[in-house]
C-alpha cells in the first residue's frame, strides 16, 4: 500500500512538473525547486522528489547539472529547415537599400529585438570596462590617445594569443594583427587574395555583411549549399571546383550567420584538404567560436592549415562590445606582410583606447568568468525564443537549435513572404531580419533570422506571439 502511495505521488508531481513547462511557468533554462525544498514545501519524501526529477529526466523535459540540481531543458519539436539546392553559378551581388533598416532598428529602444546578432547592453560587462577606465591615470592617457602600432598592441596580441590556445596551434603575438572589428580584418583579407571580378565562394545562406562586402570591392558571389546544421556541403563544393574557378573562399564554420551551423571537425579537414588541392585561399570569419554551449570549444579551420592558405578573422564584438572595435586577424606567414600593408596604406591602426579596455579586461581574468555568464544567458534566451516559436507560430514551422551562437534560422509555411512580414512586424515595432537578405538567390524568402542576444521577456513572448499571427492573418 506505502509503496502505491509514493508510486502516486511522484507521478503526480512529474504531471504537475510536465504541465507547467509545457505552458511556460517553467520556461527552458530554469532552474527547478531543489529536492530539500519540495521535501519541506509539499511534504514529500527525498526519494518520492527524487523518483520525480529522475523520471523527468527520462522523458527529456529536464537535465541535472552537477552540484547545480535540475533545469528545464529546450521543448525542439521542429523538423530541420531544409537546405537550398543549386546549381551555384558566380553572380554580381546586389542589394536592396532596405537592409540598412535593420541596423536602424536595433537602436530603436521601443522595438521588441528579435533581427540583431550582438548581445543586449545589460549583459555586457559595463561595471568591469568601467572601473578599467576610471583607472586610467593622467600621465598614461597621452599614450592612449596617440596611433597605436599598425599590427596592435603587443599587450593585446599576446592576450588574443592565449586565446587561441588549442584553437589553432603555434600562433604567437607576432602572428597577429590587431583590426577594427572582424569586418576589417575580412575586408583586409579579401583585398589581399582577390581583385575586382573574381569569383568568392560563400555559404547559402551566408552571412549578409559577406554580400554587402563582395559588392562594394566588386567581387562575383558562388553560393555553395550549407546544411543548416553542419555548414558547408564540401562534396558539393568538390562539384563545383570539378568545372569552375574559385578565388577564394569567405566563410563562419563555428555558428554560421544566418543558420547557426557547426561544422563537424572531420568536415573542416575535409574542407581545408580540398581547397588545399585547388589553391584556394579560405578566409574564416570564428566570431562565434567563443559563444559555444557545449564542454569543449571549437577548432579553427587555421588548426588543420598545412599550407598556409588558411586567414583566420575574429572580433569581440559578439562577445565584449559591439561598439569597441577590436578585431584581428592571423594572415599566416604568405600573407602577413601584404595584409599588414594593406592595414598602414588604410586606417594606419586599430583604437589604441579601445585596444587598451580588452588587453586590461583580459589580463585582469576578467573574459573567462564573463565568458561563462554570458553562454548560459544566451543559452536561456535562445530556449526561451524556441519554446515560444513552437507555441505560437504555425505547423509546419522548421528550426534547428544551434550548439553556439545567438540566433536561430526559421523556416515558415512557403506561403509566407518574409520580406512582407519583416514590414507588418516593424509596423508592431518588432524587429526580424527577413531570409531574402541572406543570399543573391530568392531560395530563402519563406525565411527569417531571429536573434537571441536580448533577455527573454514578457514582450518578447508578445513579439513572437504576434509573428506567428501576422503570418495566418
Amino acid at each position: 500500500m506505502k509503496n502505491n502511495q509514493v508510486q502516486f505521488k511522484y507521478k503526480a508531481l512529474v504531471q504537475e512538473f510536465t504541465s507547467k513547462i509545457r505552458n511556460g511557468s517553467f520556461r527552458p533554462g530554469d532552474k527547478l525547486p531543489s529536492i530539500r525544498t519540495l521535501h519541506k514545501e509539499l511534504q514529500l519524501s527525498v526519494s518520492t522528489v527524487y523518483l520525480a526529477y529522475s523520471e523527468l529526466e527520462k522523458s527529456g523535459l529536464v537535465a541535472a547539472r552537477p552540484k547545480s540540481g535540475y533545469f528545464v531543458k529546450p521543448m525542439s519539436v521542429f523538423e530541420i529547415p531544409e537546405a537550398p539546392r543549386t546549381d551555384p553559378r558566380p553572380v554580381h551581388v546586389t542589394l536592396s537599400s532596405m537592409v540598412a533598416s535593420t541596423l536602424t532598428d536595433n537602436r530603436d529602444s521601443e522595438m521588441v529585438h528579435l533581427g540583431t546578432s550582438t548581445p543586449a547592453p545589460e549583459l555586457l560587462p559595463v561595471k568591469a570596462l568601467s572601473r578599467i577606465m576610471k583607472r586610467i591615470k593622467a600621465d598614461e592617457m597621452p599614450h592612449l590617445l596617440d596611433y597605436s602600432l599598425a599590427e596592435g598592441d603587443p599587450e593585446l596580441r599576446r592576450g588574443i594569443s592565449r586565446l587561441s590556445l588549442g584553437v589553432m596551434d603555434g600562433v604567437g603575438p607576432g602572428d597577429i594583427i590587431v583590426t577594427q572589428g572582424s569586418m576589417e580584418a575580412l575586408t583586409l583579407s579579401l583585398r589581399c587574395v582577390t581583385r575586382p571580378g573574381d569569383v568568392v565562394a560563400i555559404d547559402s545562406p551566408t552571412h549578409l555583411g559577406y554580400l554587402q562586402l563582395l559588392q562594394e570591392l566588386g567581387l562575383m558571389a558562388l553560393e555553395i549549399p550549407a546544411d543548416p546544421r553542419y555548414g558547408t556541403d564540401v562534396e558539393g563544393l568538390a562539384r563545383v571546383l570539378a568545372h569552375r574557378k574559385v578565388d577564394a573562399y569567405l566563410l563562419v564554420s563555428n555558428f554560421q550567420n544566418p543558420t547557426g551551423a557547426l561544422m563537424p571537425e572531420e568536415q573542416k579537414k575535409r574542407l581545408v584538404e580540398l581547397t588545399h588541392t585547388h589553391g584556394i585561399p579560405v578566409i574564416e570569419d570564428n566570431l562565434f567560436g567563443d559563444l559555444y554551449f557545449g564542454r569543449h570549444r571549437p577548432l579553427s579551420l587555421k588548426k588543420y592549415d598545412q599550407k598556409d592558405l588558411v586567414i583566420a578573422c575574429s572580433s569581440f564584438s559578439k562577445t565584449v562590445s559591439p561598439g569597441l572595435r577590436v578585431g584581428w586577424v592571423v594572415p599566416g606567414r604568405r600573407f602577413y606582410r601584404k595584409i599588414l600593408g594593406l592595414r598602414t596604406g588604410t586606417t594606419i591602426a586599430a583604437s589604441t583606447l579601445d585596444q587598451y579596455l580588452i588587453m586590461r579586461f583580459l589580463k585582469e581574468g576578467e573574459y573567462d568568468r564573463y565568458m561563462r555568464k554570458l553562454r548560459g544567458a544566451v543559452k536561456q534566451q535562445m530556449d526561451g525564443i524556441a519554446t515560444a516559436i513552437r507555441r505560437h507560430f504555425p505547423a509546419g514551422t522548421r528550426l534547428a537549435l544551434p550548439e553556439g551562437g545567438s540566433l536561430l534560422w526559421v523556416e515558415l509555411d512557403r506561403t509566407v513572404d518574409s520580406l512582407a512580414l519583416f514590414h507588418a512586424a516593424r509596423e508592431k515595432k518588432i524587429a526580424i531580419a527577413p531570409g531574402i537578405f541572406f543570399s543573391v538567390t530568392d531560395h530563402f524568402n519563406h525565411f527569417i533570422r531571429i536573434g537571441c542576444g536580448f533577455p527573454f521577456t514578457d514582450r518578447t513572448e508578445w513579439g513572437i506571439k504576434t509573428l506567428g499571427e501576422l503570418m495566418v492573418g
